[in-house]
Parts: structure tokens; C-alpha cells; sequence
């Protein structure tokens, strides 16, 4: 049977390596899609962020198709969007620093619901998958915010900040649920599947 590619609509280095991580290699196609200015209004977080993350798939295969159509037609595009959910707010990436302190404020000492959806377009057929998992996070501090934002790590990131990195860097933050899902792909749900459509063997789990 003949091998199939995967392609990436996301120019997310964290989604790159979860996906290589899992024994996947990707080719990542540009999307030129913005949805920071986007706003989600009332509507249920996982309608959000799976809509988006269609938008982004259909405009990386269009984008494909446009260079290569038959790639567009024999490939698998994926697309994802994550959004952090705290109370009734849908908070997406910070726009500037003083933005992602404000998320930070409203995150810290307590818990949130982090979203994130996937759409993959294969042999004309769209698939969605919604995962979500939470995170508690404890009380960072000023000196702990101020020191984080002059990283700039929080840049481009959903909610501002990477759970990976937070854990190793000691921040008081724990979860429950799959983690990949709060950095940006559910994989223990998302393995399976795409080895199913990639026809290759999968490790029982992935993103444990």
C-alpha cells in the first residue's frame, strides 16, 4: 500500500516535536492563518477550538493543493487550535507581555481547563477530535511572573505558558489528563488514529 504523508498546518514548534515524539515526521505546511485577533464569543470551547483548528487544516490543504495536488489528494493534513478555559473566559495566546500577565494573574492559585481540538482532512472526509484536560496551578508570585515574562516563553502559546516547561522549571502546577493535550496535541487519542491512517504499527500509547 502506498505510503502516505502526513502534513502539519501548524508552524507550532511544540506540536512538531509531540508529533516526533511519537514516531511521526511530519511536513509542515504554511496555513497563513492568524486567529489571535479572532474573538470567540458565546460558544462552547470545544466547538471553538475544533472550528479553528478546521480553518487552519482546510487552509494548509488548500495551500498544498495550490503546489501539489496530488499530494493535497493522497496526504493527511492536520490542523489544532488549544484554548485555556477559566470560568466563563476562552483565553488564547497573549498579544504582548503585559497580556500574558494579565493571563497569568488570572491563572495562578487556582484551576483551569485547558482545550484543544483537531481536525484532519484525509481522502476528502474531515475528522475532529476534542481532548481536555485541567491544571491547577498554585500561587507564582511577583518575583516568579516577572523573571518568566522576560523570557519571552510565553510568546505564542495558549493560556502563556507551556506545561513542559513549567514543571521542569519548578513552578507549583500540576494536571489531570492527558498533558500532551494542554501542549497542543492530545496523543494519546491522536497515535492510534494516525497510525491507522498512516498503515503503520503504534505503540500501545503515546503523550502518557
Amino acid at each position: 500500500m502506498q505510503a502516505r504523508t502526513l502534513y502539519l498546518a501548524s508552524e507550532s514548534p511544540r506540536r512538531l516535536a509531540l508529533l516526533r515524539e511519537c514516531g511521526f515526521a511530519p511536513t509542515v505546511i504554511p496555513t497563513g492563518v492568524d486567529d489571535g485577533p479572532l474573538q470567540s464569543g458565546d460558544v462552547h470551547p470545544a466547538a471553538w477550538t475544533s472550528s479553528l483548528a478546521y480553518l487552519k487544516a482546510k487552509a494548509g490543504y488548500d495551500s498544498l493543493w495550490a503546489s501539489d495536488p496530488a499530494q493535497a489528494e493522497s496526504g493527511i493534513v492536520l490542523g489544532a487550535d488549544t484554548v485555556v478555559v477559566k470560568g466563563t473566559d476562552l483565553i488564547g495566546k497573549p498579544t504582548d507581555r503585559e497580556h500574558a500577565e494579565a493571563i497569568l494573574r488570572q491563572l495562578e492559585a487556582g484551576s483551569h481547563q485547558v482545550v484543544t481540538g483537531v481536525a484532519i482532512l484525509v481522502d476528502g472526509q474531515r475528522q475532529l477530535i476534542v481532548d481536555s484536560s485541567e491544571v491547577q496551578v498554585g500561587t507564582l508570585g511577583d518575583d516568579r511572573i516577572r523573571e518568566y515574562l522576560a523570557t519571552d516563553q510565553w510568546i505564542g502559546k495558549a493560556g502563556a505558558y507551556n506545561l513542559a516547561e513549567r514543571v521542569e522549571s519548578g513552578w507549583p502546577i500540576t494536571y489531570h489528563g492527558d498533558p500532551t493535550t494542554v501542549m497542543g496535541l492530545p496523543m494519546m487519542r491522536l497515535t492510534p488514529l494516525l497510525r491507522s491512517l498512516l498503515h503503520t504499527e503504534s505503540p500501545q500509547t503515546c503523550g502518557s
